[in-house]
């Protein structure tokens, strides 16, 4: 999809309002002027988002020892029910029961808690603090929940002593991953991680099941399927975001699914377990959902990042009517089950990871569908899965993660914003090639809506944390270039006009965010990057579609 023909024209006119075109030197005067308050802008910009990366826990050659003291008991435990009650249902990590009990314990005797029951239960507490508007990218607890995490981390890549193999360790792994992608640390360096992770959890058993274990308890055996289940999740969406293998097959592993059971009804004196039906909603449920789309989820990750895997349409067909399926069975399932306790986010989530793998399935040929009639169906799905990701089922706190969320959370935005794009610059030049562009269809000014759409959630980004300014000022153009009646004749001052309007509008962003808080100047020598910090770092104005377009990928 990046090789398109009307990208190349976008990008050319991004080129050009950038001064970095072939006419250059053709430029008037009013649109030097332009590119030199450009350039003077960028500078700015770039100025303002390394000091607000300053106080970055990666940043120090030297850090101090982090804190490990959580929020008030009040923030804490807002925190830890708001993480149950979105997070939790579709990764299964934690057993709530025995959660509370050792959260108990951090308030009535911290010093008998070990650092690695500390570090869940701050993890737990920042990734509820995620979805709370109070939260914000600069203020004091997003800076606390980047030390736990970057603390989880060490502590992780520590040497393998006993409390670090075994479940309690794979839970604090599997929270770490997950607080990675939503705070965007190191978040599209996931699937590296994930090697560790899946290899620490074969290391000790998981991808059995525990009916190979009669001694174990319910309680054990439940909580290793709905971990291992949890990982391979996470692993199946770090594969199709960084375009790599999955590094597994369902050969490699016999755990069955967990049982449809609330977290309430097992403990470790459980001896007999009676699974409620398929159909009734529990605190596992929505992870079920997820397990019966997993064996076509990791067949597409295999086909489309294969080292030698080909892609055949009739294969595209049948795992698009599965997926298809599976998305269906999630909305039944919540329609039926909306008074028993489903919510919209979850609901949202249990989409989200199901359907955005028909976008990059879809796009070899959807991009094909110009030439050839008979992938049409391909361009179709593509232009669905996309306009369904950006208008979820109303949740305030399901809005807030995609407005936040790096990893898996940003990629999907990525993918159905290129998809959406495209599908408004082929339909604007169809109209143009047929003489009917004055007469601008329905359908045609929806795409430019929900371009501005796109564009308004781009800009929410920056505030919430990100620092990516190409997307916005690309978007621009493209609704320009959709505009413009005679494509070929578009003016380079009009080009150039709206790529320092979208630059002033970020400026002022980024300054608005500086002047909240008092933030020490980057000059100072004592910093150094880390690799973690990679996935909000994309200035520069020398532009490529890499940033647009997942991955750099092809598609």
């Amino acid at each position: 999809m990046g090789t398109a023909p009307e990208f190349q024209f976008v990008y050319k006119c991004f080129a050009e309002a950038c001064g970095g075109g072939e006419s250059t030197s053709l430029q008037s005067d009013e649109t030097k002027a332009l590119v030199v308050e450009i350039d003077d802008l960028y500078k700015k910009c770039k100025r303002i988002a390394k000091d607000l990366k300053v106080n970055r826990p990666s940043r120090c050659l030297s850090s101090p020892r982090p804190s490990l003291e959580p929020p008030p008991r009040e923030i804490a435990d807002a925190m830890v029910a708001v993480y149950f009650r979105c997070f939790e249902s579709a990764h299964r990590i934690l057993h709530e029961p025995s959660f509370w009990a050792e959260y108990g314990k951090l308030w009535e005797d911290p010093e008998c808690v070990t650092t690695g029951q500390r570090l869940k239960i701050l993890l737990a507490i920042g990734i509820g603090s995620s979805l709370h508007d109070e939260f914000g990218p600069d203020s004091e607890l997003r800076g606390k929940v980047q030390q736990w995490i970057y603390t989880a981390q060490a502590w992780l890549s520590g040497p393998l002593e006993k409390d670090r193999l075994d479940i309690h360790g794979l839970q604090i792994h599997c929270l770490a991953m997950l607080a990675r992608q939503i705070f965007s640390i190191g978040g599209d360096l996931v699937w590296m991680s994930m090697g560790s992770l899946i290899h620490r959890a074969m290391q000790i058993g998981l991808h059995r099941d525990p009916k190979h274990h009669p001694s174990m308890s319910l309680l054990q055996a439940e909580v290793r399927r709905r971990l291992w289940y949890t990982i391979l999740e996470l692993l199946v969406q770090s594969s199709l975001d960084s375009a790599m293998p999955p590094r597994i097959s369902l050969e490699d592993f016999d755990t069955e699914g967990p049982s449809n059971n609330n977290d309430d009804e097992i403990d470790e004196s459980t001896t007999a377990l009676q699974p409620h039906p398929r159909g009734i909603y529990t605190s596992t449920a929505m992870q079920l959902l997820l397990i019966d789309s997993l064996p076509s989820r990791l067949r597409i990750v295999q086909l489309l990042n294969g080292l030698h895997s080909e892609l055949a349409y009739p294969d595209v067909l049948a795992l698009t009517s599965e997926i298809t399926s599976a998305c269906q069975a999630c909305s039944k399932f919540v329609t039926e089950n909306r008074g028993a306790g489903v919510t919209a986010f979850q609901r949202n989530m249990c989409d989200y990871l199901v359907r955005r793998f028909l976008i990059p399935l879809h796009c070899p040929f959807a991009s094909e569908a110009r030439i050839n009639p008979l992938f049409h169906y391909s361009q179709k799905v593509t232009l669905d899965a996309s306009l369904a990701f950006m208008s979820p089922e109303p949740d305030n706190y399901f809005s807030r993660l995609i407005a936040t969320g790096g990893g898996m959370f940003r990629e999907g935005f990525r993918y159905a914003t290129s998809a959406i794009t495209l599908e408004l610059l082929v339909q604007a030049q169809a109209q143009r090639d047929d003489g009917t562009f004055q007469n601008s269809t329905r359908q045609l000014e929806f795409l430019k809506q929900t371009v501005h759409d796109i564009m308004a959630l781009s800009w929410e980004r920056i505030r919430q944390g990100e620092t990516n300014i190409k997307g916005p000022m690309f978007l621009g153009i493209v609704l320009v270039v959709a505009n413009s009646a005679d494509k070929d004749a578009l003016c380079e001052f009009t080009m150039t006009r709206n790529a320092r309007d979208s630059l002033v509008l970020c400026h002022d962003i980024l300054e608005t965010r500086a002047r909240a808080i008092l933030v020490p100047s980057s000059h100072n020598g004592s910093l150094t990057s880390s690799s973690l910090d990679s996935d909000q770092d994309a200035f520069g104005l020398e532009f490529s579609l890499d940033f647009f377009f997942p991955n750099g990928t092809e598609w």
